[in-house]
């Protein structure tokens, strides 16, 4: 579970920016928030971030998603860090980006900050807190590894694993490359548990749900029906490679990739399919999903992807991962971009009832979504402290703030009211007499 991001000097967060998902003291719905007795700590199951166009939200989403490729995917050598800095002050473009995770897992807290130049790592630090002891496992300043526990497993490996770290990489990212298991458990968080969610993006695995003997298949169908999409069902059937608008070089790179039940997802945008890539006896196959509609006869009738609305493939791509987020001993932490794009306020809402009605002081999964939907800044659905909100100053510079600090708001309070009256900030500073109006129209 994510406990708390920092992030500064990335995009249009110039300042420390610190986003928190430690509960309050209110009571409201307290019977779904996280509990982990031995710290104590009560963790959120779900927050919502509002916020005005370009104030800051999807920039903090980015920002997350650079975290995750670095520290996943690494750099080749000499390669330059993609890292966005604060630009309309020029001496920050000369100051290192920051980013620092606090999280639960296995209900043992990490403590994970790197700081990062276009050309260079500058700092690097990884913390394991326990119920008993807090222990630096190890930093980095710059080219020097400055602490290593000692109680670690291994130190003139761990050692040799540093010496062939790059300056542009993290040593996370290498030791975990060089199969050093003291830090996996951080890497695959990042790797397997924290799913990102662009608005065109695909909640994964979006496509194995098709399979009729997959548990949520019918579950996933019948939510379609009864969300009003017209699709009876949904399957898949497999394409020709040769067929496929994907390059040659990305099918060969699939062959050799994939091994046993591994597969790859894509999505072509263009025509709005989602493909599904996996090895059978070897060879490389592909599949697409297809939906069926209802004929006034009864019979069904196969329709393409690219024939369903934007919100209906929006629906088939966020389920799977609702579904997934709200089914037992689930611990993936999901962030989505623009979570209601396409869909009617009712449907999101719903969506977000799936994952709420199955939390408990138990669950370990977690929702993060930004959104323009006011209806569902609502104090019946969401706590206080689960409702952020993005600014962006007369600088440029964009700050996180929850309802949770303004005293003057009650968990019975209208809140849309107060928030649509600019009294908590986060709403588009509109010039309306400065709006272009063509006279001659």
């Amino acid at each position: 579970m994510i406990i708390d991001i920092e992030i500064e000097n990335w995009m249009s967060f110039r300042d420390n920016t610190k986003f928190s998902m430690l509960a309050s003291l209110e009571r409201q719905h307290n019977e779904r928030i996280a509990k982990v007795p031995k710290f104590p700590l009560r963790i959120l199951p779900i927050t919502s971030i509002y916020g005005g166009n370009a104030s800051g939200k999807s920039m903090f989403f980015k920002g997350i998603c650079f975290a995750k490729d670095f520290i996943v995917e690494g750099l080749k050598p000499d390669e330059p860090i993609p890292v966005v800095k604060y630009r309309l002050d020029k001496k920050y473009l000369q100051k290192p980006t920051l980013f620092r995770f606090t999280l639960l897992i296995d209900e043992c807290v990490y403590d994970y900050s790197f700081s990062v130049n276009a050309d260079m790592v500058v700092n690097e630090k990884l913390i394991r807190i326990t119920s008993a002891t807090e222990k630096i496992l190890f930093e980095r300043d710059s080219s020097e590894l400055v602490h290593l526990d000692t109680a670690l497993e291994n130190q003139e490996f761990l050692n040799f694993a540093f010496q062939g770290t790059n300056d542009n990489q993290l040593y996370l990212t290498n030791s975990v490359f060089q199969k050093v298991v003291a830090f996996k458990p951080v890497f695959d968080f990042f790797k397997k548990t924290l799913m990102l969610i662009s608005p065109e993006g695909l909640s994964g695995p979006s496509m194995t749900f098709v399979s009729k003997d997959n548990p949520i298949y019918d579950s996933i169908n019948k939510t379609l029906r009864n969300f009003d999409t017209g699709v009876v069902c949904l399957e898949s059937e497999e394409v020709s490679l040769d067929s496929l608008p994907f390059p040659s070089k990305l099918k060969d790179d699939l062959a050799k990739r994939l091994t046993g039940p591994e597969f790859a997802e894509f999505v072509d945008s263009f025509n709005k399919e989602r493909y599904l890539f996996s090895k059978e006896n070897g060879n490389l196959i592909a599949k697409k999903i297809v939906s069926y509609h209802q004929q006034a006869d009864g019979k069904n009738v196969k329709f393409q992807l690219a024939d369903e609305s934007d919100g209906t493939i929006r629906l088939i791509d966020l389920l799977p991962g609702f579904y997934n987020m709200a089914s037992p001993n689930n611990n993936r932490v999901y962030i989505i971009d623009e979570l209601n794009r396409s869909l009617h306020s009712l449907l999101t809402r719903q969506l977000i009832n799936i994952f709420l009605c199955n939390c408990s002081e138990k669950t370990r999964s977690q929702l993060i979504f930004t959104t323009h939907d006011l209806l569902l800044m609502d104090q019946t659905l969401l706590r206080r402290d689960e409702m952020w909100i993005s600014e962006r100053n007369q600088e440029g510079a964009s700050s996180l703030i929850s309802f949770a600090e303004f005293k003057d708001v009650r968990s019975d309070k209208d809140i849309r009211k107060s928030y649509l009256q600019g009294r908590l900030g986060g709403i588009p500073k509109v010039l309306v007499d400065e709006c272009f109006i063509n006279a001659d129209l």
